[in-house]
């Protein structure tokens, strides 16, 4: 989601250059694009969600005006509950007068289709972000601009000096790094608390379902493009690398199985590894090291909802001075980042 960030940039009348090597199988790249309001077994509202869900979308909707394309749209989360006690948890915080959640008018009408015994809450509202269509359009404006070099990132080219940093043959500011996973890696930011996390989905086409809801029962099955469906994912902290495996494909085979009374067929199997982090808060900011490096990053799988808001958060600290948000500033890792050579 680095795109928010430059796009920020842009519009605070800063210039950018973006080295990228657009891999295809980068984790914004084969997210679902969800933006769900609660999270978790106890049914809980995200964090800070009553504040980034209106921002991002309005966010969005803003990109589509200046691109001229159709990046966000809403739906409803149809959870059908696994087991009882994921009803229970859900009647209760229903009770409790959590806004974002509700009953179905009429669960039947996808007994035809669906297998549940458990019976399902509504989660709305929810939205989907188109992220492959928003980064092709940003990518295609940026190489007519000139402001991208698709290629691999080499650190040792990198010179960092206190007037300024040079990469090859360009100068600047800063070097601000929003890398995803690759970040953890890199010897300024490794000392950061990252969590790698692998997550792997299959598309799967399901002739007959409708694309006007997301659907969930263990797993999610979600609108993606040319009428297919997004089905997953998992969440994986132990892992030998970013491959996709026949573990996942046979387990989520066979819930899709279990769930859809309709013939399905699987076209295609991603995996990525996400950068999320120990927190489950994002990493923004300078290093309190070196102002002149730093780093949008740790979004997790939030990234859709979180990546506006911080994206503009750090444009303004770097135009204005203004303060970022202290549970997502990196400079609360300000001990551990002074033992991070440059």
């Amino acid at each position: 989601m680095r795109k928010l960030f430059e796009l920020g940039a842009l519009k605070a009348g800063r210039s950018f250059h973006v080295i990228d090597d657009a891999r295809p199988f980068s984790a914004s790249r084969i997210a679902s694009g969800i933006i769900n309001p609660v999270t978790g077994r106890r049914i809980v509202k995200t964090w800070m969600i009553d504040e980034l869900l209106p921002f991002a979308l309005n966010a969005y909707r803003e990109l589509e005006v200046e691109f001229g394309g159709s990046f966000i749209g809403e739906y409803n989360v149809l959870d059908f509950f696994p087991t009882v006690q994921m009803r229970l948890a859900f009647m209760k915080r229903l009770e409790e007068g959590e806004s974002y959640l509700s009953l179905p008018q009429n669960e039947n009408e996808w007994r035809d289709l669906l297998s549940f015994d458990f019976g399902a809450g509504v989660i709305s509202p929810c939205y989907l972000v188109d992220i492959a269509s928003l980064l092709a359009a940003i990518n295609k404006r940026w190489k007519v601009n000139q402001n991208i070099t698709q290629e691999t990132f080499e650190a040792e080219q990198l010179h960092v000096s206190e007037k300024a940093v040079t990469y090859k043959d360009i100068t600047a500011e800063k070097i601000l790094f929003c890398d995803g996973i690759s970040s953890s890696t890199l010897p300024c930011f490794r000392n950061l608390p990252f969590a790698p996390n692998k997550g792997e989905a299959l598309i799967v086409d399901i002739p007959g379902l409708s694309q006007s809801h997301i659907l969930k029962k263990g797993i999610s099955i979600v609108p993606w493009k040319e009428g297919l469906f997004w089905a997953g994912s998992s969440h994986e902290w132990n892992f030998v690398d970013d491959s996709p495996t026949t573990l996942f494909y046979e387990k989520t085979q066979a819930q899709l199985s279990w769930f859809l009374k309709t013939p399905f067929k699987i076209v295609d199997h991603l995996a990525a590894i996400r950068p999320a982090t120990l927190e489950r808060r994002p990493f923004v900011g300078l290093h309190p090291g070196n102002n002149r490096i730093g780093i949008f990053n740790g979004m997790g799988t939030k990234g859709c909802s979180l990546a506006p808001y911080f994206a503009k958060q750090l444009v303004q600290h770097l135009v204005d001075g203004i303060p970022i948000l202290p549970e997502a500033n990196i400079s609360r890792f300000k001990n551990v980042l002074s033992r991070a050579p440059f």
